[in-house]
């Protein structure tokens, strides 16, 4: 059972910047897909950024397109999320997750294990 636990959450000022991790234990990191989702209250659950399970193909919401890069070290087992340019609308819990396949993917889902979320908060 992999456990997937993020961190790097925190409050910023618009135009800022905040570097997410997502840390996985237990079963193996490299095989698999890897995404960040968000959720602002009120609203569902959404695509951010996705990555394959070697890093070679990449996708992201048009929202923070040119804004965020997602990115992997499989040998440390982590995943990770620039976010630059932050803005007041990118206020949200941000999850990581992994799908147990080798294609990334921007459905929620096509992924099965989740981890508990960080906050990240943009003031204006």
């Amino acid at each position: 059972q992999v456990q997937l636990v993020e961190s790097g959450g925190g409050l910023v000022q618009a135009g800022g910047s905040l570097r997410l991790s997502c840390a996985a234990s237990g079963r193996t990191f490299t095989n698999y897909a890897m995404g960040w989702f968000r959720q602002a209250p009120g609203k569902e659950r959404e695509f951010v950024a996705t990555i394959s399970w070697n890093g070679g193909n990449t996708l992201y919401a048009d929202s923070v397109k040119g804004r965020f890069t997602i990115s992997r070290e499989n040998v440390k087992g982590t995943l990770y999320l620039q976010m630059n340019n932050l803005k007041p609308e990118d206020t949200a819990v941000y999850y990581c997750a992994r799908r147990t396949a080798y294609v990334a993917s921007s459905y929620v889902n096509d992924y099965t294990q989740w981890g508990q979320g960080t906050q990240v908060t943009v003031s204006s």
